[in-house]
């Protein structure tokens, strides 16, 4: 059982109410950095110092929040009214068991039973407008003794290991916060290198572009767990990514074209390594890499990722050894990057 990844997964971390991961992580981390602060974002900022040989100074990032839901209104029936934090299928939202608040109070997302509805409703998505979430109170008043406007849900998912896979909530992106955790466990690298532990990237990556003005790095590395589509699909035989056939390399997404030299540093350390890896299809998505290239003039970014099925859902699966070897090719990049390959002499 990889406790590290149960840890990371269980916590509640809803984007804006990351407090529960920030607090297990600083515990995880904290004799293992030189320094660690929490910015006014919520961003926890680390930096473990490097040997001295190299005069870089390096940014790896992983976002801590996960998608999640927020009490909108408390109907006359005592039903929480909710919209969604981030982006969400509606259909993965019914029956869903959820804890609300700080004081995690459960509640189940449920709407009009079907022998309820007219024949024109029997085939269609219900839209998250007409859920609510269902904490068994009598009345409004008992219901608004519990929760208030603004309390953010999270889902209630167990972490379990199947084989070589795990199933969990939130991967997006704890297994990249689980990543960047053991590369902070492991010796000092040839340069200073700065973790930073982001929020708020589900609802448009605020968080590391502070943390990266802030830290002002020499180059960055975002890690983080993408969508993997390679379910049987008869209309698609060129999936984006699959488990199980290593760590995905992006090339460009809906927010950036990742930087070529370090894409080719990545790709390059990854076959010398024998380390199995995927070139991400190029298309939609983004990740913290499109914030923080474009500040200070430019900062050379790529991302690194695990894919994961069921993205932005109740419950997510991703392979163990893909996990490991996402640890294994950062590890290696960052410890044979150097001055020259992020140069720009022309």
């Amino acid at each position: 059982m990889n406790e590290l990844l149960k840890q990371l997964t269980e916590a509640v971390g809803v984007s804006s109410a990351e407090k529960e991961v920030r607090l297990l992580i600083k515990d995880l981390i904290a004799d293992h950095v030189d320094e660690w602060r929490v910015d006014t974002m919520g961003n926890l900022i680390a930096l473990k110092r490097g040997t001295g040989q190299l005069d870089l100074r390096v940014l790896v990032d992983a976002h801590m929040d996960e998608v999640g839901l927020m009490v909108t209104e408390v109907d006359s029936s005592g039903m929480l009214k909710f919209e969604g934090v981030g982006g969400f299928d509606d259909r993965a939202l019914l029956g869903k068991v959820v804890q609300i608040g700080p004081k995690k109070l459960t509640g189940v997302i449920g709407a009009r039973p079907i022998h309820l509805l007219k024949a024109s409703q029997v085939n269609s998505v219900v839209k998250r407008e007409s859920m609510r979430i269902d904490i068994g109170a009598r009345n409004k008043d008992a219901a608004r003794s519990k929760v208030k406007i603004g309390d953010v849900a999270a889902f209630v998912t167990q972490y379990e290991e199947l084989g070589p896979t795990a199933i969990g909530k939130a991967f997006d992106d704890r297994a990249g916060c689980a990543a960047l955790v053991e590369l902070l466990r492991a010796e000092p690298y040839p340069f200073d290198l700065v973790a930073a532990f982001t929020v708020q990237e589900e609802v448009g990556l605020r968080g590391a572009q502070v943390a990266a003005y802030g830290a002002r790095p020499d180059a960055a590395f975002v890690l983080e767990c993408t969508p993997a589509y390679d379910l049987p699909n008869k209309k698609d035989v060129s999936p984006n990514v699959a488990l199980g056939q290593g760590p995905s390399i992006y090339v460009m997404d809906r927010g950036t074209i990742q930087d070529p030299r370090l894409v080719s540093h990545i790709t390059h350390t990854a076959a010398e390594r024998n380390i199995p890896f995927q070139i991400r299809q190029p298309g939609g998505g983004g990740t913290n890499t499109a914030a923080i290239q474009r500040l200070h003039g430019g900062i050379p970014a790529a991302t690194i990722a695990v894919p994961g099925r069921y993205a932005h859902t109740p419950a997510m699966m991703i392979n163990l050894d893909d996990y490991a070897n996402i640890v294994k090719l950062a590890e290696a990049t960052l410890r044979t990057l150097t001055p020259q390959i992020i140069r720009r002499d022309a």
